[in-house]
């Protein structure tokens, strides 16, 4: 899928190149996308910098809330939630903890430190699997939960921002803790109207209600905000709560008499190498995506469709933000690479490059997620899962531009 994917970003790069050297006349497009190439080629290289130290940086700190026990205990935590949610997982076994370790990785934004863990935690649900080749209903809800973006801290958009120039890097806060949880709440319903759960177990409504009723008052508090204010909020709660997370982790560590820098460091190597596993893809997906911009091809079909949203009588600025939704589904990279280059383009505070920001928060590489984490354990049949997937993608697509204008007008 990927092969095919990068393949044809050059291969529309090249049809449109020539079209505007013998259609056009314009001699100076081939220049145009050589230098694209190199520089995007560059501009990898300065993402990869920061993406070393974030990575590093948040695995070390996940070390150290695993060695004082906040995985275990968040395992307990929802050990009741989950044994309704996935009735055919018995209590204790080792999947929980991995599932639990896999959500919380997820929703730090840890995406590349997440996909290890949840790999393990698909192989132990397998081991319960009855049929081998067919998908169980706790692989397809454990799946879905995974496509639906459970993206709670998204220090990795921080990073990016951080890195093309903003001046709050955390500014998108609290569009992506909206619009994912728009997203995850639809996977969830619709996983559990097809598998029959009984979402109005007491258990169930013990978790769900508090945190629905929490989300729903924060929104309506959300509602009685300017902008300005609300922009303001944003940046305040995300700067507080990524702080406040690093200062839980430490001092629990401290409390369980933990050896906090040295379990950091071992989590840290651990980033190190999750980083620099990622360059060969940033690189390759950041180039195709530079010469699709430059060869026109990209500004042509947003073109096309943002005079249909013309046509419509709609606000067209969110249209430049729509190529990370439309190859979010397919890749991470190349929807990171959209992200950062509809950034440079736009700017990094415009509204495309944060409407972009907060889809690519709140939004999961589906086919991706399908393919991998099937793939891995021999899954062939993945039944409702697909359909399930995508309706909680599109929920987060629109989600996010939703509350993009909300928050930024």
């Amino acid at each position: 899928m990927l092969n095919g994917l990068w393949l044809g970003f050059f291969l529309v790069a090249a049809v449109a190149s020539f079209g505007r050297w013998l259609i056009g006349g314009d001699a100076t497009v081939f220049a145009t996308v050589v230098e694209s190439l190199f520089t995007m080629a560059r501009l990898a290289v300065e993402v990869m910098v920061l993406l070393f130290g974030t990575l590093t940086l948040w695995l070390g700190l996940l070390r150290i809330a695993e060695a004082a026990g906040l995985v275990g205990w968040l395992a307990r935590l929802l050990g009741p939630l989950f044994r309704r949610l996935m009735p055919e997982v018995p209590a204790g076994h080792p999947a929980l903890g991995l599932i639990t370790m896999n959500f919380a990785a997820n929703a730090l934004g840890l995406d590349n430190a997440a996909t290890p863990i949840g790999l393990k935690a698909m192989r132990e649900l397998q081991t319960l699997n009855p049929s081998g080749l067919t998908a169980s209903n706790a692989q397809i809800l454990f799946l879905v939960l995974n496509a639906s973006s459970l993206t709670l801290l998204p220090v990795t958009i921080f990073m990016y921002r951080a890195q093309q120039g903003a001046s709050d890097p955390t500014l998108v806060f609290l569009p992506i803790l909206l619009a994912t949880s728009a997203s995850t709440l639809v996977g969830l319903l619709s996983v559990a109207l097809v598998q029959r759960l009984r979402l109005w177990d007491p258990i169930v409504l013990a978790y769900l209600v508090p945190g629905a009723l929490v989300l729903g008052g924060f929104m309506a508090l959300l509602g009685t905000l300017s902008s300005a204010a609300l922009a303001a909020l944003s940046s305040l709660l995300g700067n507080l709560t990524l702080f406040g997370i690093v200062i839980v982790f430490l001092l629990a560590g401290a409390l369980r008499r933990v050896k906090v820098y040295e379990r950091f460091i071992e989590g840290a190597k651990e980033g190190f190498d999750v980083a620099k596993n990622l360059l060969p893809y940033l690189v390759a997906m950041l180039c195709a995506v530079g010469v699709l911009r430059a060869s026109g091809a990209l500004d042509f079909a947003l073109g096309g469709i943002r005079w249909v949203v013309t046509q419509g009588g709609w606000d067209t600025r969110f249209v430049d933000a729509l190529p990370t939704a439309l190859v979010k589904p397919f890749s991470g990279s190349a929807a990171r690479a959209m992200l950062i280059e509809t950034m440079k383009s736009q700017g990094v505070d415009s509204f495309p490059a944060l409407a972009a920001a907060v889809i690519q928060g709140s939004t999961e590489t589906t086919f991706y997620v399908l393919a991998v984490y099937f793939g891995a354990v021999g899954i062939q049949r993945a039944r409702h899962a697909v359909a399930c997937a995508l309706a909680a993608e599109l929920a987060g697509v629109v989600a996010a531009i939703a509350v993009c204008y909300w928050f930024f007008g």
